[in-house]
């Protein structure tokens, strides 16, 4: 009994061959202890995949900051954590063209952008900048239901995918003196994005005095008289704290501000289908919940800055101002807009008007 134990323990003679058969066994559960360790590590990974790193200039806890971070949650528990957003507000990742550019590079994987941003993806979506083209959010609403194969199209073709569209409210021209007409508007320096040549040429050429800027720069450029007015919505104008330098702001609204949030192709591809059913029926609810609440919020902001020595000026003459805009939308077709994607939405508004459609935003 000695001697089998000392064999067994590598003391006997047997000892070399039984160690050895013992190595091999201990190397084959190493390797099956590894594999096991390398699945496990592995399927963590996949089950907590790193955040997509999302852009925008909207403000820090702002109505729109909040309903981001909101549907990132709804992302993680819906996805068990496979699909999640580190929100990056406030433009600290800079302007939309900026945060475009590194959309295309991967340093980021998604974004919310204005239409400003969407149109540095594809120049069609300038055609929802057209000053005094929508009459109401319905309107709007109906354009964007119908067009929206033909929009994610383009985006698809530019490498993104729509999550869903945004509503930034409608835009008003806020000053630092009153505008009740044109030539009060064209006395002033106007705000214009850094970036878009073109507009900024065009507008130049209609009489106006554009100075082009990041939006990020535009508190800065009010400070320092760089600027004069700009066009922004009111919940905007109220949550970014410009209105305290411009306390005028023209009543009459010049277009809906569309946005949407958009991923990369790359960051989405990776995404299991499964997953992305889930993402897009949460982020359908969000669109949803923003275009119904951001018309009561505006009206609220306007409130709100009213109490705050905020001025609402009655335009003169608003047959002027339509001219002006149907006088704009004319000469940027084919230049600013391609003409396809103007003459398309000009026909989806006179269907919704023909149907009976209301005029009030």
């Amino acid at each position: 009994m000695a001697a089998a134990l000392r064999d067994r323990v590598g003391y006997g003679p047997g000892a070399y061959h039984l160690n050895e058969q013992d190595l091999r066994m201990g190397s084959n559960r190493q390797r099956l202890l590894w594999i096991a360790a390398t699945w496990t590590v592995l399927a963590s990974a996949s089950a907590t995949a790193a955040p997509l790193k999302l852009a925008t200039l909207v403000p820090d806890g702002s109505v729109w900051d909040r309903a981001l971070k909101e549907m990132g949650a709804e992302f993680v528990t819906a996805t068990d954590g496979r699909v999640s957003f580190r929100v990056y507000p406030g433009g600290v990742a800079g302007d939309e063209t900026d945060i475009v550019r590194k959309l295309r590079i991967g340093q980021l994987h998604a974004a919310a952008v204005t239409v400003a941003g969407l149109a540095e993806i594809d120049e069609g979506f300038s055609v929802f900048a057209t000053p005094l083209l929508f009459e109401s959010y319905d309107e709007l609403l109906h354009v964007l239901d119908r067009l929206e194969p033909e929009l994610r199209r383009r985006l698809d073709a530019g490498g993104f995918e729509l999550l869903h569209w945004g509503h930034g409210g409608w835009v008003h021209v806020f000053s630092k003196r009153p505008v009740r007409t044109l030539n009060d508007l064209k006395a002033m320096k106007l705000f214009a994005w850094a970036g878009d040549d073109s507009r900024v040429q065009l507008f130049r050429e209609s009489g106006f005095h554009p100075v082009a800027l990041a939006s990020t720069d535009v508190l800065t450029g009010l400070q320092t008289e760089l600027i004069e007015a700009y066009p922004t919505p009111p919940l905007a104008a109220l949550s970014l704290q410009w209105f305290r330098q411009t306390p005028y702001m023209s009543e009459i609204g010049l277009a809906p501000l569309i946005g949407a949030v958009i991923v990369s192709k790359g960051s989405w591809g990776r995404i299991d289908e499964t997953d992305r059913r889930k993402v897009r029926e949460i982020a359908a609810r969000y669109e949803d919940r923003l275009a119904g609440e951001i018309p009561g919020q505006d009206a609220k902001a306007i409130e709100e800055m009213r109490q705050r020595g905020l001025e609402v000026v009655a335009v003169e003459d608003p047959a002027a101002w339509q001219e002006a805009a149907d006088e704009f939308a004319a000469t940027s077709r084919g230049d600013l807009v391609p003409a396809d994607m103007l003459d398309a939405v000009l026909r989806e508004i006179e269907t919704f008007r023909k149907s009976g459609g209301g005029a009030s935003h």
